[in-house]
Parts: C-alpha cells; sequence; structure tokens
C-alpha cells in the first residue's frame, strides 16, 4: 500500500487523506464540512458518491446504503479508506460558525460523581479549549483497545477547559463495564477526537420557543442546548422533557429546578415510562401531547433511544411542528454499531 497521502477532489474543493484514514475523518480535519451523525456507518448522513477512485469500505447495511445506491458509486464516508485517488460528488465547503474543524484533544478526568442508577457525570479538564457547538460529541478513546466511543458535551461551548458528559452503563460494554465505571480514576489521561455531529444548535428565529425532549442520557446535549439558548435570550420559552424508567433513573433534576425558577420561561418536566411515583408518567411525546395544543411556534431537540425519538416525532407533527424544524439524535448501544 501506498504510503503517500491520496487525493480527494471535490469539485472545487480537494483535500489529502493519508492510507488508513476513512474519508470523513480527511475532510473534517481539513475544515471541509459532510453532514455527518453517527460516524459508525449505520445513519447513512455521511454517504458521498464516488465517480472516480476505489475506496476499502466495509459492506454496509442494506437499510443504510440501498443496493442501487452501492451500484450508483455511494459510499458512507465515515467507513471508507481510499485505495487511489478519488473525484466525488461537489461538496459544500460551509464556513457556518457551528461547524468546526475535527481535531485530537487531550485532558485528565476532573470528577467522577454517580447520579443515577447506572449514570454516571464524568468531568474532563482539557489541556487547551475545544471550539463546538452545543449538541455536539467527541469521540474517547477507550485506554489500550484501539476503539473509541461517542459521548455527547452537556456543558455549554465557551466554558474553556472542562466538558462534561452524561454515561450510562451498558452491559458488557467496552467503554463502561471495561474502563469508566471500572477502573476510570480522577487525575488520569483522557485522549478524544471531536468535536462530531450534525445535532447542532441553531438560534433560529428568537421568537420560537424550543421543546427539548430526552431519553435517559440523551439528556446530555440538551442540557448544553439550553444553556446556550438562555445565553442568548434569558426569557425564551423552553419547555423540558425528560424520559427515563423509574425515578431511581433521574437525574440533574435540582438543575433544572433552579434554571425553571431562575427563568420564567423554563418548564421542567420529567416522565417515568414504568414505576409509581408523584410526578408524571407515560413517555414524553404523550406529555407533549397533553400539554401543548399546538406547536406552531417552536422548534425542537430529541435525542434518546431509536423509539423514544421517532415517537416524539410524531408527537410534535401531530402537534403541527414543521419537520424542517424537528432535530434529532439517537442513542442505541455501541456493541450494536451505533451511538452511545
Amino acid at each position: 500500500m501506498s504510503e503517500r497521502p491520496f487525493r480527494i477532489d471535490a469539485g472545487d474543493t480537494s483535500v489529502e487523506c493519508d492510507p488508513d484514514q476513512k474519508m470523513l475523518d480527511a475532510f473534517l480535519r481539513a475544515g471541509v464540512w459532510i453532514p455527518n451523525s453517527c460516524n459508525q456507518g449505520t445513519c447513512g448522513t455521511c454517504k458521498v458518491r464516488i465517480s472516480t477512485g476505489t475506496v476499502d469500505t466495509p459492506p454496509p447495511l442494506d437499510t443504510v446504503l440501498s443496493h442501487t445506491e452501492q451500484e450508483q458509486g455511494f459510499v458512507l464516508s465515515c467507513q471508507s479508506v481510499p485505495t487511489s485517488n478519488l473525484e466525488i460528488d461537489s461538496v459544500t465547503v460551509d464556513s457556518s460558525a457551528r461547524h468546526h474543524v475535527l481535531r485530537d484533544i487531550s485532558g485528565t478526568v476532573g470528577s467522577i460523581r454517580q447520579v443515577a442508577d447506572d449514570t454516571l457525570t464524568v468531568t474532563v479538564m482539557l489541556d487547551e479549549p475545544l471550539e463546538f457547538t452545543a449538541g455536539q460529541y467527541v469521540e474517547l478513546s477507550i485506554p489500550g483497545t484501539g476503539a473509541t466511543r461517542p459521548y455527547s458535551m452537556a456543558n455549554p461551548p465557551g466554558q474553556d477547559g472542562e466538558l462534561e458528559f452524561h454515561i450510562r452503563r451498558q452491559p458488557g460494554g467496552a467503554a463502561t463495564d471495561g474502563w469508566i465505571f471500572d477502573g476510570m480514576t480522577v487525575g488520569e489521561p483522557v485522549a478524544m477526537t471531536g468535536p462530531w455531529g450534525d445535532f447542532c444548535f441553531t438560534p433560529d428565529d428568537p421568537d420560537l420557543g424550543l421543546i427539548l425532549l430526552a431519553g435517559g442520557t440523551g439528556l446530555a446535549p440538551l442540557k448544553s442546548i439550553a444553556t446556550a439558548a438562555l445565553e442568548l435570550d434569558p426569557e425564551r420559552e423552553i419547555h423540558v422533557y425528560h424520559g427515563v424508567r423509574f425515578e431511581s433513573d433521574l437525574y440533574d433534576v435540582e438543575h433544572w429546578q433552579t434554571l425553571a425558577a431562575n427563568h420564567p420561561g423554563v418548564n421542567y418536566t420529567p416522565c417515568l415510562s414504568r414505576g409509581q411515583w408523584s410526578g408524571r408518567t407515560g413517555y414524553v411525546g404523550d406529555a407533549v401531547i397533553a400539554d401543548l395544543p399546538s406547536c406552531k411556534g417552536f422548534s425542537a431537540y430529541l435525542c434518546g433511544p431509536p423509539a423514544m425519538v421517532e415517537a416524539g416525532v410524531k408527537a410534535l407533527k401531530r402537534r403541527r411542528m414543521s419537520p424542517r424544524r424537528i432535530h434529532r439524535e439517537k442513542y442505541t448501544p455501541a456493541i450494536q454499531l451505533s451511538p452511545v
């Protein structure tokens, strides 16, 4: 195999890609934005069409790239490594402030705190600041394995020197059972790559309210988004719904209650899908339908398990929210080859 970088031409844009480097990684490190979400080959967001050249790529799922698309030359840039110079369909060079150059990051564990059953809040003190947009994630490198796992930032951009992550244990998970819940210590070094993802807070019309629907640790990027939105407009109307199974799975309750007390436009509603308690029960999508007769004056961000996200989208559409204002991020266990 050649040790020289391959060239990828995309219209008026060209980047160099090392022989063992994924195409998406090369583009983002060069400051050329390609839409991306899971970075695991399960969502299809980063697909591009190759007109000339060859790549090494694992067989994609039929649900991600159809046989017709594969015959037309489409590949997943997050999974494909060039084996020759390439020409692909043009990409848009987007200089938007919400898109940032991908880079390697280092830091040390600042704190580890159990906040709910099988859920930790971990902070990492960075060696140098990281520019990102609220809603994005980084990939943490699992020591001694060569593997990575994606975790969303829960803190807003601009807090130089520290990142906050909400991490739920995945039984048998290489990152959680193999490291974070079993052996991670305060002060140990952490290697990361980021920022990734197009689940990004967009300021939109300041007159629009926000509806934030979270399942489990899908609350993390929504915490970042809510904080960023309130920094721009402390009076903004924001409805936060956090769905978990049992009361023992709830966390950050005091944070949201304090936020609601300090900002009259913020409403926080935790919902339990199982078990009994004094608060709301059922699913977050049903709670939205019960509480809001119309969602026409809002935009929404949803993050959590796929079933919760899809049900939430249906609820928002039922309440007449425009599809273009619905932003979503699905979390599934890494052992199923998708974001944690």
